[in-house]
């Protein structure tokens, strides 16, 4: 896979990720800054770190599945696996200025 390659796949796997949504919050994931590491490798396996705004967020399971089978709908991409992570922990600064403005913080 060519560089190019490679940044074309990693541009359509945030593109996905910002049709995922945590139920309760009208923001997609991307822009909440809850992805932290988005790691293509050359056989298309992608490795995802991700968190939640809250660690006991009901919607886990679902959120979890969302982004894997979206991800792995890219073309490119081989396997996708999504590494729940709390460190660091999630805060509203991870937000994108979109997110902030949406939610009314800004």
């Amino acid at each position: 896979m060519t560089q190019e390659e490679k940044t074309t796949i990693e541009e359509r796997i945030v593109d996905v990720l910002k049709t995922v949504y945590d139920p309760e919050i009208p923001v997609n994931i991307y822009d909440l800054g809850m992805i932290y590491k988005i790691d293509l490798q050359e056989d298309g396996t992608v490795n995802i770190d991700m968190t939640f705004t809250a660690p006991s967020c009901p919607a886990a399971d679902f959120i979890l599945e969302d982004v894997r089978s979206k991800v792995e709908s890219v073309e490119g991409v081989r396997v996708a696996n999504v590494n729940l992570v709390f460190e660091p922990v999630w805060d509203q600064s991870m937000m994108s200025e979109e997110a902030r403005v949406e939610l009314g913080f800004e």
